[in-house]
């Protein structure tokens, strides 16, 4: 069993910042990263995309090459293909449970470590319409992955659909790429923009401002933009044929073949909950994140979360959180002292700071209207097992307490995305069918494996000191 100081798990902004800033204080620290080449999902495949060297993706998207040499230099040990389905812990320090090497091959191994940082970023936010699982629709995050690792672009006619920075940011990517889109139907609800008003101040002197003007104008000139869409709805029969919509009381409907979906991303909470951190309901996001502190400590000592895994807040937050928490884990572990780790963090913090500026508008103008978050009738709500939205809302108002008892009457949640993409929609079901808040009916609790993992991965694992804990404590 390989032992290390500090496991960090993904190599994103934070999760490179925090391991490099690790192995630079003198800890040996071992990142775990589901891709073939570090970046995560902002900076995915940027020490060999196709596009890297091209001015397609946008300069910032380069920025994260640097991060990945620092990686490289610091002596930190980074592994790929490494899926981490289960952390538990063992006598003062953590049993990760790794896979690694390619899905139809991998092997499972122990590994030990003093402390983990969880960096496993966000997830788009599902967008539960009806059509949303035909051929032909994915959601822009997706597409933005193809483009930035194989440099593949959707071709015909292709529809934007939906709201938030990401959405504008891909379509400006792809019309750069050579796509002709056939429009940008914003869902943006119709008041938000006089909900964000009070926030604004901050959000003009924020580093979003005018890049995000810039971005809104170059798409409006070569594609055209809907807004206040109310009603959308995908139809089609092997694959996708038509877009419906409904904006300004005017119905229309747009022929496509590839239709991209966003409305906001959320963090990836799955890894945290399994392992028991403690989760809380941000209202004015629409999504569950971790309970941290101001270094990224979670409920769990030991266990530190960073980048958008805790909160959402964009690359340029989730490199500063990542050399937080790495500060912390070096004091904690007696590198520096109280002093340097906070003349260390005075760096970081001013990122932060000039990061989460304006932030507040973002969230309050681009917050998803319900009708694109809590589906009804025969929309499916839980892709993996077919688990239509009637269901979830008959089962709940029957008396179903809450989403893991939903788990077990209906089998949502149970398929091979471990809850993470349905979790959301099931909790605001239930609310809106018992007339409760998301926080009384609470999330979806992931168990370990948090991935899909073969018979042959548990079996080759030794039995563990926390694995004979565990038993011990079942008996």
């Amino acid at each position: 069993m390989s032992a290390v100081d500090v496991a960090v798990i993904g190599a994103g902004p934070a999760g490179l910042a925090a391991a490099t800033t690790c192995a630079q204080h003198g800890l040996a620290t071992a990142v775990y990263d589901e891709q073939p080449s570090p970046g995560g999902q902002v900076y995915r495949n940027v020490t060999s995309s196709p596009l890297a060297r091209q001015d397609i993706l946008g300069g910032e998207y380069r920025h994260g090459a640097e991060l990945a040499a620092l990686l490289r230099k610091s002596g930190a040990r980074y592994v790929t293909n490494a899926t981490v389905w289960s952390v538990a812990a063992a006598g003062g320090s953590f049993e990760l449970a790794v896979s690694t090497g390619p899905y139809h091959a991998r092997e499972a191994r122990l590994a030990r470590a003093r402390a983990v940082v969880v960096a496993t970023g966000a997830l788009e936010r599902p967008f539960p319409i009806a059509g949303w699982t035909l051929p032909g629709v994915m959601m822009a995050g997706a597409a933005q992955a193809l483009l930035k690792t194989a440099g593949l672009a959707p071709q015909g006619r292709v529809v934007l659909a939906g709201s938030g920075p990401l959405l504008w940011l891909v379509a400006w990517q792809l019309l750069r790429a050579g796509v002709t889109a056939q429009a940008l139907l914003d869902t943006t609800p119709r008041g938000r923009l006089a909900q964000a008003l009070r926030f604004a101040p901050a959000f003009l002197r924020s580093p979003y401002f005018a890049k995000g003007r810039d971005l809104m104008r170059a798409v409006r000139r070569r594609v055209p933009v809907v807004e206040y869409v109310e009603v959308l709805a995908i139809e089609g029969g092997d694959t996708v044929g038509t877009v419906r919509y409904r904006a300004s009381a005017r119905e229309e409907t747009l022929p496509a073949d590839h239709v991209l979906l966003h409305q906001g991303v959320v963090p990836d909470v799955n890894l945290a909950s399994a392992i028991g951190c403690a989760l809380e309901w941000d209202d004015a996001t629409a999504c569950f994140a971790p309970v941290v502190d101001e270094w990224g400590a979670s409920t769990v000592p030991g266990v530190y979360i960073a980048g958008d895994g805790a909160g959402i807040a964009g690359a340029a937050a989730a490199e500063a959180r990542g050399r937080l928490a790495a500060l912390a884990i070096a004091n904690a572990h007696g590198r520096i002292d109280g002093t340097a780790r906070s003349r260390g963090a005075e760096g970081p913090r001013r990122a932060l700071a000039h990061a989460l500026r304006g932030r507040r508008f973002l969230d309050a103008l681009y917050r998803p209207g319900d009708a694109f978050r809590i589906p009804e009738g025969a929309t499916l709500a839980c892709r993996c097992e077919e688990v239509a939205a009637a269901t979830i809302a008959r089962v709940a108002r029957e008396g179903c307490a809450g989403p893991n008892q939903m788990k077990a009457y209906t089998r949502c949640g149970m398929g091979p995305c471990q809850g993470r993409y349905c979790g959301l929609t099931v909790t605001e079901i239930i609310a809106r069918e018992t007339g409760r808040s998301p926080t009384s009916v609470g999330c979806l609790h992931a168990r370990f494996p948090v991935k899909p993992v073969s018979l042959g991965e548990i079996a080759a694992l030794p039995v563990s000191a926390a694995a004979r804990a565990a038993v011990e404590r079942s008996e």
